[in-house]
């Protein structure tokens, strides 16, 4: 496809992220496309046709003791390309049935390797064709398909990504850990903390976030047409089928899923309902900092570093608007919505199966997709910003109210009279409250040493920001 094409293709998108976002989430295809859900079915099936002919050793199955047959038979997944799922839709336009139509290219594919590796005194070889799909319902390979795309995706892509914005955090944290600055509870000002805290904050909150996300078990139906092995068990009553499926799966995943023991025709869902929540609440904590860095973007706390080519507003020549903090919150809203419904819709399915969940998984993709393109442009946020030393140092210094937390808590401390009620008086409500305030209402106290009229008199909104240790972010351990 040309330059060209691919732009007008992206213009005729009904969705973004085959649209406008194409080629920023473009990393999500190999896995949730519908090429590439085919590929994946063929990959199943490719592995299930070796290893049951190992087992049962039916008749042609000599063919892939061949290793040459071998090769060019796992070469239909490994080299999958778009001719191949093109034949596929081909197929399936006749058979109105996506798997089936996988079945029959893939004895179409059996045929053309016998023909061209094997000499016309190996027939026999053509009688495993049928083997290809044996005892199996569709959902058996959908559903070893789906869960290891989604796997494989979260191992390679999703948790790759995390990491890159949970180090970025880490990172600022450490950065930031001596800047004082303003905190504001309800709205309002409050004792002052500083930047690489509140980024801590978010850091520590990630992490337990993502840990939870990295634990999520990834697991595949695969027991027949309603759970029970029927059709493997009638044909070969003595084989120890459950033995054979659990070992299945694990290979052809490389250890990234288990077997579920009880299912009907499809898979319980609640192992993917329970990513899902895990995957909202990472989302969550993200969004709740993309907030805060539009907030601190609104005070002048950051300023964004400008690129000379961009508009900020098409009439305002002046803006620079938070746009890549407001794209992440936004995207991010999307992904959990559509998380959510796939966490509480999937577990539910009549009877033995209905087909509602298939039509649903196929949007799988769509939050992943949100979320990858929400964790970008929340990393270029961050790239762009710069602290604004002066905004936040006189924001201080304009907040002289802050400290009467510290000075009625020494004066406890000293066992003075009613020193929250003192300072009260003198703070809430107040429009504006000065050092010089604060210097003489601490002169105006009877009966202080001069070693405590010294420590009150040496408290200042830059200086009463508590503990912080940044050490702890220093890595992803």
């Amino acid at each position: 496809m040309s330059k060209r094409e691919e732009a007008l293709e992206e213009l005729d998108a009904l969705c973004p992220l085959d649209g406008r976002y194409r080629s920023r989430v473009a990393i999500l295809r190999p896995y949730f496309s519908e090429s590439a859900l085919i590929k994946y079915r063929v990959r199943v099936e490719v592995e299930y046709l070796i290893a049951i002919s190992a087992l049962v050793q039916p008749e042609g199955w000599e063919a892939l003791k061949s290793a040459d047959i071998l090769k060019q038979w796992r070469k239909t997944y490994l080299e999958f390309s778009a001719e191949d799922a093109l034949r596929c839709k081909e197929i399936e336009k006749t058979t109105n049935h996506d798997v089936k139509a996988v079945e029959y290219f893939l004895k179409e594919k059996w045929s053309e390797i016998l023909k061209e590796k094997a000499e016309d005194k190996d027939n026999e070889y053509y009688k495993l064709t049928e083997f290809i799909h044996f005892g199996l319902t569709s959902q058996d390979v959908n559903h070893v398909a789906q869960p290891l795309a989604l796997a494989e995706f979260s191992k390679d892509v999703l948790i790759p990504r995390m990491e890159n914005a949970l180090q970025i955090l880490q990172a600022k944290s450490i950065e930031w850990a001596s800047v004082p600055m303003l905190a504001r509870t309800h709205g309002q000002a409050a004792s002052p903390t500083r930047m690489g805290k509140e980024m801590g904050v978010f850091a520590y909150r990630f992490k337990k976030c993502l840990k939870s996300l990295k634990a999520c078990e990834h697991s595949a139906k695969f027991g027949g047409a309603t759970g029970g092995f029927n059709a493997h068990y009638i044909a070969y009553p003595s084989q120890d089928w459950l033995s054979f499926a659990q070992d299945f799966i694990r290979k052809v995943s490389n250890d990234l899923l288990s077997r579920q023991l009880y299912t009907t025709q499809i898979e319980n869902y609640d192992d993917l309902a329970a990513y899902c929540h895990a995957l909202i609440r990472c989302n969550t904590v993200l969004v709740d900092l993309c907030k805060d860095c539009w907030q601190y973007i609104s005070l002048g706390y950051f300023r964004q570093i400008i690129n000379e080519n961009e508009v900020g507003s098409s009439a305002m020549p002046h803006k620079v608007n938070p746009i890549d903090f407001e794209n992440a919150e936004g995207n991010l809203g999307i992904a959990n919505a559509a998380l959510n419904h796939l966490a509480q819709k999937l577990p539910i399915s009549r009877l033995q199966r209905d087909l509602s969940d298939s039509t649903v998984l196929r949007t799988l993709g769509v939050p992943l997709g949100h979320t990858y393109l929400a964790i970008g442009s929340l990393l270029k946020g961050f790239s762009k910003l710069a602290i604004d030393h002066e905004t936040i140092s006189n924001d201080l210094d304009n907040n002289w109210a802050i400290v009467a937390e510290a000075i009625q808590t020494i004066l406890r401390r000293e066992h003075f009279p009613q020193p929250y009620e003192a300072l009260k008086l003198l703070t809430r409500g107040k429009r504006s409250i000065t050092q010089a305030d604060f210097v003489q209402f601490i002169h105006g106290l009877p009966n202080l040493s001069s070693e405590l009229r010294a420590e009150l008199l040496a408290v200042t909104p830059h200086n009463y920001i508590g503990h912080f240790d940044s050490s702890p972010f220093s890595s992803l351990t």
